[in-house]
């Protein structure tokens, strides 16, 4: 019988609404942290965007999370907040919600990545 190891892995945080967050739930993406709390957040019409915002911060200081993955229209309430994020981790990726598609141009991210290159090297 082989041992198992007991070195655990970073986490994945998500911040969408039901539907997004309920899927990486049933996927296994749900946990609980020493302290009790998630690494996820389920935004409805009642989520204060202070609340949104706190949680997205909270994602950040903790040292299990490697990703945050947040719905795009949620991002763009918080963007102020996201925008000044620079470290490489946790990584925030924004993913689109079954209400509203994915819209490239307003990925800070891919904002980012893109300024990085000239035109010439994306060719």
């Amino acid at each position: 019988m082989g041992t198992h190891s007991a070195v655990k892995g970073k986490l994945i945080a998500v911040i969408g609404d039901e539907d997004t967050c309920t899927g990486f739930l049933l996927g296994g993406v749900g946990e609980l942290n020493k302290k009790r709390e998630p690494n996820f957040l389920v935004v409805d019409k009642n989520t204060s965007r202070h609340d949104i915002e706190e949680s997205f911060r909270g994602f950040l200081k903790r040292d299990d999370i490697a990703i945050i993955l947040i719905n795009q229209s949620i991002a763009e309430e918080i963007r102020y907040v996201i925008d000044t994020h620079n470290e490489p981790m946790p990584a925030v990726l924004e993913i689109p919600s079954k209400d509203a598609p994915y819209d490239a141009s307003k990925d800070s991210i891919l904002r980012r990545a893109k300024g990085m290159f000239s035109a010439e090297d994306l060719r």
